[in-house]
């Protein structure tokens, strides 16, 4: 499990990696204007996604249970008929992303989105539009073998394989996109990497699992009913996902303008891959507290929910104090200096709620989907996500970016503390118990680190990348030493290597 969960954490560090690279580079090479209205395109073409229903979570499911029964034709039956599942939807996908892309250009690039745009770049984004509309219906069916590696506890080869995309998706944007700075280039790219993905996916099945099969020939209708009662959850989870973090770059697209819409996006760039380091986890955790309960021994669950969700947040935590800082700064020096404002506030407000909501999400939410209770989670998921679709319109004109950072904030709070309770009522566990484990002591911990970092802010004119490698230098010794002294102190649940273990008992 640590080095399924090791590997996932590594491609998550190469993703924020690649991240800080590009973004500024996209935004120089096109411009905020087309940069906004990319947002936007991606914003809204992820609504495709729902189509798929929870097929590509309720395939890991099924094809896990089929495993741990050691049954490979039933892990077939299950291949197959998801990828029926998924064809099927991509087809509908495909078609209604024709009709939503009239309504782009009828609704955003003929008004405030695309009135920085020239004639030549509003075309151009129409048709990135429909090439980044058709990606998202293939990737449908093109992503399964990522799910039958996952089944398999196969995650080192899964994130080598995206690792080898995401560099791939980078060096064709900084070879190509200077040459053609324009959006259609960016969903070509998208194109060419999906198709280099699903064929080495496909190889790594192939030659690690030789007896599965991706085709339709095992299909077997009584499945179909399981994996869609299954998947309609799943399902709602990706709705109250979308609702929740796709559809703040609509809001503002439609009320403000493309220039808002980039500032937010900045504000907003690295929850997406932060909060993949802890779904790393979930990933590894469902499939797990799947095959615990086919074995009759949920009983081993509680305590690995303690100890994943405490490690979630000591690692959420420990990014959260940086940004909840000098975020504002980190994003003028990373970025530009216009972003240390309202980028930078909203940085500061969605940290805050994200520090609940992470844990929550990639540890305690698994959990319940692993266990067969995806019903309360899911539809908590959608409520928070209409909440903060609703609570952001109402605020966007009053308080603009803030009114849209905080209708995602509070939803977010209010979520995360239901959910945690539903998890430990699953497993028998308290939940003043579950707080003092998980939350109590590292942030006893980290308080220390905390003043250290306001105070270095308060006397450095933080402004420059060594400035900012310092302060996160100062942090990272400060937390640690509290984190080793305090926060892992006669844990039993965390086993440290041996000189952190033997540094914990001799404090």
């Amino acid at each position: 499990m640590i080095k399924s969960i090791g590997s996932n954490w590594a491609l998550n560090a190469l993703q924020i990696g690649v991240l800080m690279l590009l973004t500024p580079f996209v935004l120089r090479t096109v411009g905020d204007a087309q940069n906004g209205t990319w947002i936007t395109i991606v914003s809204m073409t992820g609504i495709l996604r729902l189509l798929v229903l929870g097929v590509p979570m309720a395939s890991v499911k099924s094809i896990a249970e089929a495993r741990g029964r050691g049954d490979l034709a039933g892990v077939n039956r299950a291949v197959s008929t998801c990828l029926a599942i998924t064809l099927g939807m991509g087809a509908v996908a495909l078609a209604i992303g024709g009709l939503q892309r009239g309504a782009f250009e009828t609704g955003y690039l003929s008004g405030a989105l695309g009135e920085g745009l020239t004639d030549a770049q509003r075309d151009a984004a129409a048709f990135a539009f429909t090439l980044t509309a058709a990606q998202v219906a293939a990737a449908f069916a093109t992503r399964l073998p990522y799910g039958i590696l996952e089944a398999h506890d196969d995650f080192p080869v899964r994130n080598a394989l995206m690792a080898g995309e995401l560099l791939l998706r980078a060096g064709l944007i900084v070879f190509l996109l200077p040459r053609a700075p324009t959006l259609d280039t960016l969903a070509w790219i998208l194109v060419a990497t999906m198709v280099a993905e699903f064929a080495g996916s496909w190889l790594a099945v192939v030659l690690r699992h030789r007896g599965v099969r991706l085709s339709l020939a095992s299909f077997d209708r009584s499945l179909v009913k399981g994996i869609l009662s299954f998947s309609v959850f799943a399902m709602l989870l990706n709705v109250g996902t979308l609702l929740a973090f796709r559809c703040d770059a609509l809001v503002i697209g439609y009320f403000i303008d493309a220039e808002a819409t980039t500032q937010f996006d900045m504000g907003n760039k690295f929850f997406e891959p932060l909060l993949g380091f802890v779904i790393g986890i979930g990933a590894v955790v469902m499939p797990m507290a799947t095959r615990l309960k086919a074995a009759g021994r949920t009983t081993e669950l509680a305590p690995a929910l303690l100890k994943w969700s405490k490690i979630s947040f000591l690692l959420v935590l420990f990014v959260g104090l940086f940004l909840l800082i000098l975020g504002p700064q980190f994003l003028g020096v990373w970025v530009g200096p216009e972003f240390r404002g309202p980028a930078g506030q909203v940085l500061q407000v969605l940290m805050l709620s994200f520090l609940a909501f992470m844990p929550v999400r990639g540890v305690a939410l698994p959990v319940l989907m692993g266990l067969g209770q995806p019903v309360r989670p899911a539809v908590a998921l959608v409520v928070m996500g209409v909440v903060n679709v609703i609570v952001s319109v109402a605020l966007v004109k009053p308080l603009g970016l803030l009114g849209v950072a905080l209708g995602t904030a509070i939803p977010n709070v209010a979520f995360s503390l239901f959910v945690a309770s539903l998890a430990c009522r699953e497993l028998g566990l308290g939940a003043f118990a579950f707080a003092r484990y998980v939350l109590l002591r590292p942030l006893v911990a980290a308080l220390p680190a905390a003043l250290a970092l306001v105070a270095y802010g308060r006397f450095v004119e933080v402004d420059t990348w060594p400035e900012l490698i310092a302060g996160g230098a100062l942090l990272a010794v400060a937390y640690g030493a509290g984190v080793l002294l305090l926060g892992l102190r006669h844990d039993t649940l965390i086993q440290l290597p041996g000189p952190f273990a033997r540094l914990t008992r001799s404090a």
